[in-house]
């Protein structure tokens, strides 16, 4: 399954093999691809780079601050669980916490925790690129 693919790709993405951290790139994988195929698909739009879609839903929810620090060349703001789940569609975050197969919250907590770190590293030149999510991940070399 992509979003399998694309978990494991964000796994290497955020440091290895380690279990969070493939935990944390499963996560991710869900919430970009639920975004990319799912009723979030509008808003996150993109084609097939759901990247962009979504910063802006984060930047229209009231985390712009964070969200461009995170895309910007600068040091990263923290975000927390309960600013996700706000962010995010209901059933976006229910159907990433239902993929693996923990509550919402743990979800968004585990979200926020490695959000900001993805986005960093996937816009390395202070934008968000063009392509496909996995692509650019691939561009990365991890």
């Amino acid at each position: 399954m992509a979003g399998d693919d694309l978990g494991s790709l964000l796994g290497g993405l955020l440091g290895g093999s380690g279990a969070q951290s493939g935990g944390a790139g499963g996560i991710l994988g869900s919430l970009l691809g639920a975004l990319a195929g799912g009723k979030g698909a509008g808003a996150a739009g993109n084609g097939s780079n759901p990247l962009g879609g979504l910063v802006d839903m984060l930047t229209r929810s009231g985390l712009a601050d964070q969200a461009q620090s995170w895309v910007g060349t600068g040091r990263n703001q923290p975000v927390d669980g309960a600013q996700i789940a706000e962010a995010l569609p209901d059933d976006t975050l229910r159907k990433v916490a239902q993929d693996a197969g923990v509550s919402p919250q743990e979800a968004a907590d585990q979200i926020a925790r490695s959000l900001p770190q993805a986005v960093d590293k996937l816009t390395p030149n202070g934008s968000v690129p063009q392509g496909s999510l996995e692509d650019l991940i691939r561009q990365q070399q991890l």
